[in-house]
C-alpha cells in the first residue's frame, strides 16, 4: 500500500461513466479510490451503496469517487444500473491501477484487496485504509489536507 504522503500514482482508464484522467482532476478536486474485489457481492454491493448513499458528503468537501475493479465494462455497467450507483467504475482488467497502488490480492489469489484511498488537491495520499472505512472518516481526512 501507498502511504500518507506519497504522490499519487497518475492513470488513465475507461469508466461506467466515459474515460477517467486521474491528472485532470488532481489541483482542482480531492479524489477517493475504491479498489474492491467484485462486482455484485454482498460486502461489495454494501460498500459502494453506502458510498452512493454518502454523496452529499463527498460532495461537501468537492471529492470524486472513482471505484476501481477488475471485472469488465459489461459487468461494471450491470453493477451500476442494478444499484443506482451514480460514480465512476473504472475498468482495471490487467491489474495496472492495483498495481501502481500496491493493492494487493487476498490470500494472493485472485481477488484483489478491498483498499481506500483519498488523494488530496495536491495529488498527495491523504487516507489509505483496508477494509470499507467510514464516508465520515475519509471527508474527515481530505478536510485536513
Amino acid at each position: 500500500m501507498l502511504q500518507l504522503g506519497e504522490p499519487a500514482p497518475l492513470f488513465e482508464a475507461e469508466s461506467t461513466q466515459g474515460t477517467v484522467k486521474l491528472g485532470e482532476l488532481i489541483g482542482k478536486r480531492p479524489v477517493v479510490l475504491i479498489f474492491y474485489p467484485m462486482d455484485e457481492t454482498p460486502g461489495c454491493t454494501a460498500q459502494l451503496c453506502a458510498v452512493r448513499d454518502s454523496k452529499k458528503q463527498y460532495e461537501s468537501i468537492g471529492a470524486v469517487v472513482i471505484g476501481v475493479n477488475p471485472a469488465g465494462m459489461d459487468a461494471h455497467r450491470k453493477f451500476a444500473a442494478n444499484h443506482g450507483l451514480d460514480f465512476p467504475i473504472a475498468v482495471d482488467e490487467g491489474g495496472s491501477i492495483r498495481k501502481m497502488y500496491g493493492v494487493g490480492k487476498m490470500f494472493g489469489l485472485f481477488l484483489q484487496q478491498r483498499v481506500v484511498y483519498g488523494i488530496d488537491k495536491q495529488g498527495k495520499i491523504a487516507f489509505a485504509r483496508k477494509g470499507s472505512p467510514s464516508a465520515e472518516e475519509i471527508v474527515a481526512a481530505l478536510g485536513r489536507a
